[in-house]
Parts: C-alpha cells; structure tokens; sequence
C-alpha cells in the first residue's frame, strides 16, 4: 500500500509544530551523515547503508524502528533530502504504522529553515 506523498509529507514549519505537539523525530540517514549533525533528540534508525557498490537498504529497517517506536505512535520521518525518508515512511506505513509523516526536504531543509543542528 502507498500512501500518497500530498497526505503523508509535511513542510519543515508543519514537523516542527507536530514536534512540539509530542510528536518524536525518526532519522533515517546513515550513522555517517547523523554524526554530522541532526534534530536535538532525534532517534537514527538508518533505512539504507552506504557500502562500496552503492547504497544498500537495511534489511532490518522496520524490526529496528520496532524496537523504539509503537506501531500507532506519531512520529516525523526525515532523511537528508527527503528522498529516503518517503520510501522508508511508505514502509512503515505498510507495515503498520499509522503515525507516520515524512518531512518534505530532509535535514537539508531543516538546516535551510534555520532549526538547531546538534552533534552527539
């Protein structure tokens, strides 16, 4: 089931609301780019791993997300520019998460909007 990208994506402006509303903040990025900076308390479950063909999806991407979030738990999906987060978002959804929003534009956008970048 794909869920479609005008309902399930929100603008940067929209995740932060919904953050302050209790909403929690998935990262789907690699460790590599999370370590770079990210949302201050934002959970880093990687949907894909760079490795030496290529990026490769996480085969264990909704086990891991399972171990830290309920299935109707309301959380913002986000990668670097939104491309990842979309398809890791229409999995979870698939899966049966029903909280899920994917943020239009990634951390990239984030940074653009003027949101805080932390480094763990």
């Amino acid at each position: 089931m794909t869920t479609s990208a005008d309902s399930l994506t929100v603008t940067v402006d929209v995740a932060c609301q919904l953050l302050k509303e209790g909403y929690k903040y998935l990262d789907v990025r690699t460790p590599e780019e999370y370590a770079k900076g990210h949302a201050e308390g934002a959970l880093n479950v990687p949907f894909m791993f760079k490795e030496e063909t290529g990026m490769v999806k996480n085969a264990t991407f909704i086990e891991d997300v399972s171990k830290h979030l309920k299935k109707d738990e309301k959380f913002i999906v986000a990668c670097q520019s939104g491309r990842r987060s979309l398809m890791a978002s229409n999995s979870l959804i698939a899966e049966g998460f029903t909280g899920v929003k994917d943020m239009g534009g990634g951390f990239t956008a984030w940074v653009e909007c003027g949101q805080k970048a932390v480094l763990d």
